[in-house]
């Protein structure tokens, strides 16, 4: 496969999931955007950055020497040769990340990132479609009920399905700008269909 695959949609709609599976299927490398912005979001409240000091937040990505590394087994983010990746899925993230990824001067760091990395590849986010790989050829949107993907996250990690209901449709209501598919893009529903059933669509349609 040459060129870049897009892959969009809202939290919890199994962008990560889909995106890493496709890629293994076509042997490319795959992007995970919120990565760069959950790990901005975490420095930010380790350091006691205030998260609407958008020079701030900026100098201290410069300070920690922050990497992205795209490898197939798994995206990882390191900050001065630290692993941050394990502390990036966290609901203290969870509730912030989006505050953070409204900052136009992080958004343009964490797409500096991203334009980094050579083709090909699949990339995963909010608008790796329209704002970041325009130029991508192949471009899906998936999306599902609030309802369905409050249970998928609370079984990703410990938390009361009304509380995750509740924090995933502020983020829904504050993402709303970033989350528009591309027009070209295939929007598919997910609500009722399984990571292997995802998977075998778009990678059909990729062969079509």
């Amino acid at each position: 496969m040459r060129g870049i695959v897009t892959i969009d949609g809202p939290s919890a709609s199994g962008k990560s999931s889909v995106a890493k599976r496709v890629a293994e299927a076509l042997g490319v490398p795959y992007l995970s955007s919120g990565l760069l912005y959950r790990a901005a979001a975490y420095l930010a409240l380790r350091a006691g950055v205030n998260l609407e000091d958008e020079a701030g937040l900026l100098a201290l990505l410069q300070a920690k020497r922050v990497r992205f590394l795209p490898d197939r087994e798994g995206n990882r983010v390191l900050a001065d040769g630290e692993d941050l990746t394990p502390h990036l899925h966290t609901e203290a993230v969870d509730r912030v990340v989006s505050q953070v990824a409204r900052l136009p001067g992080v958004r343009a760091w964490v797409n500096a990132r991203l334009k980094e990395v050579p083709p090909p590849f699949v990339a995963e986010g909010r608008d790796m479609g329209t704002a970041v790989f325009p130029q991508a050829p192949h471009k899906f949107y998936l999306t599902a009920r609030p309802e369905v993907r409050a249970q998928r996250r609370a079984k990703e990690r410990p938390g009361d399905y009304e509380e995750v209901l509740r924090d995933l449709l502020q983020r829904d209501e504050k993402d709303r700008a970033q989350s528009a598919p591309a027009p070209e893009a295939l929007i598919l529903d997910t609500s009722e269909m399984g990571l292997e059933e995802v998977v075998a669509r778009i990678l059909e349609h990729l062969k079509d």
